[in-house]
């Protein structure tokens, strides 16, 4: 088989266009590829890396200007209140209830009738006793007599002294049981007491355990009633061991501490005491010592077995320097805050924190009072980052209600 020259002749230059057509596409995709891989790398450089942004672009934040302010420097604990006395009423003699005169949850005044168990059996009791008492005083009354008379015998010689002796030794005996009745009647008497139950101090009464009718014996451990005395009121609350030696001082100097009373959420003040004392062992378990203070709860806002929070105004730091709480920010090397610059930039600041209160903040070391500090916004915000200040509250001044 022969081939043609001519058609050979055409074929090269068809193929030799085919792959250069080829090569400039693939050149191009290159130049693509690597255009698409330096703009991303431009992009995530800038503002992954945490690069200054571009100057154009400013932050929009809120920021306050750090000012001279007191801060009232506690420690705190949760306490459980607790009644200054608390009394279970129980009854000390046997017998059936036939009164129950108190009405629940009204103050008592001590001595005031809370029960009355039924008097008969022990006023029987009593009267046997007194009678058992008189007739022994007779016999002891004429044994004295007949110890006189015999004695006059003796004397004269008509009688042995050994008949003389022994009614002396019979008035002895008459003399120890009339002793014996007294204690009986004495005894009696207190039972017979004890058949009236009364208030032990002025408190609360709680509600009864039983009605009249009833029969109550000593062994019952509900009792009548608890009564508890809540004006004025304790509150016992547990702090660390070493807030310990600071209060201790300050008790033994005879300095008046302030306690407060808040609620769970320490939204609300509840009352306000002063420490009474400091208990006299730190429990090892926990490595806290218990304190208790004292309130007069005459709106009786505190209520035995209360859960309240605690806290113990220890001093208060006149002229630091304060920001807002939400100023600092926290990393791995330490907190800082955002301290907005005349050229409308940012700088970190490392700061030294001190007491807060609420939503205020203390700084001991690092920012002066005048600076102002980045408080909404700071999320977004790098070293030397372009912001814009707005007022507080310039977020929400468009939005109708």
């Amino acid at each position: 088989m022969t081939f043609s020259p001519q058609v050979e002749e055409k074929k090269v230059p068809r193929q030799k266009a085919d792959l250069a057509r080829r090569g400039v596409r693939v050149v191009a995709a290159l130049l693509a590829g690597i255009l698409l891989f330096a703009a991303d790398w431009v992009f995530l450089g800038i503002t992954a890396a945490g690069q200054r942004p571009h100057p154009a672009m400013s932050v929009p934040v809120i920021a306050v200007a750090a000012k001279k302010g007191d801060i009232p420097v506690y420690v705190t604990g949760l306490g459980t209140v607790t009644a200054l006395y608390t009394a279970t009423v129980l009854t000390q003699v046997n017998g059936q209830v036939v009164k129950v005169p108190f009405k629940e949850g009204d103050i008592v005044r001590k001595g005031a009738l809370l029960a009355q168990i039924d008097p008969a059996a022990y006023e029987a009791t009593l009267l046997q006793a007194q009678g058992q008492l008189a007739r022994d005083k007779a016999l002891l009354a004429q044994a004295k007599t007949n110890f006189t008379r015999y004695d006059i015998l003796v004397k004269q010689n008509s009688i042995s002294r050994q008949q003389r002796d022994d009614q002396l030794f019979l008035v002895h005996q008459y003399e120890g049981t009339v002793k014996l009745d007294e204690g009986l009647v004495k005894s009696a008497a207190i039972n017979l007491g004890y058949t009236r139950i009364t208030a032990p101090f002025t408190g609360r009464i709680g509600l009864r355990f039983v009605d009249p009718g009833n029969i109550v014996h000593t062994t019952d451990t509900n009792g009548i009633a608890v009564i508890t005395q809540d004006r004025p009121i304790t509150v016992i609350f547990p702090v660390a061991e070493e807030n310990l030696p600071a209060i201790m001082k300050k008790l033994n100097a005879g300095e008046s501490l302030a306690v407060e009373a808040l609620d769970r959420a320490q939204n609300r003040l509840i009352a306000t005491g002063r420490l009474l004392t400091a208990d006299n062992q730190i429990d090892t378990t926990t490595g806290t010592v218990r304190l208790k203070a004292i309130f007069k709860n005459g709106d009786n806002t505190l209520f035995p077995n209360q859960f309240v929070n605690a806290r113990v105004l220890m001093e208060t730091l006149r002229g630091v320097t304060v920001v807002p709480s939400a100023a600092v920010q926290r990393s791995p090397e330490g907190t800082f805050v955002y301290v907005v610059n005349k050229d409308e930039t940012v700088s970190v600041r490392k700061v030294t924190l001190g007491p807060s209160q609420k939503d205020t903040q203390s700084i001991e070391k690092g920012l002066s009072p005048g600076e102002s500090v980045v408080v909404e916004g700071a999320e977004k915000l790098r070293e030397g980052s372009k912001v814009r200040v707005q007022t507080p509250g310039a977020k929400n001044s468009g939005k109708k209600s």
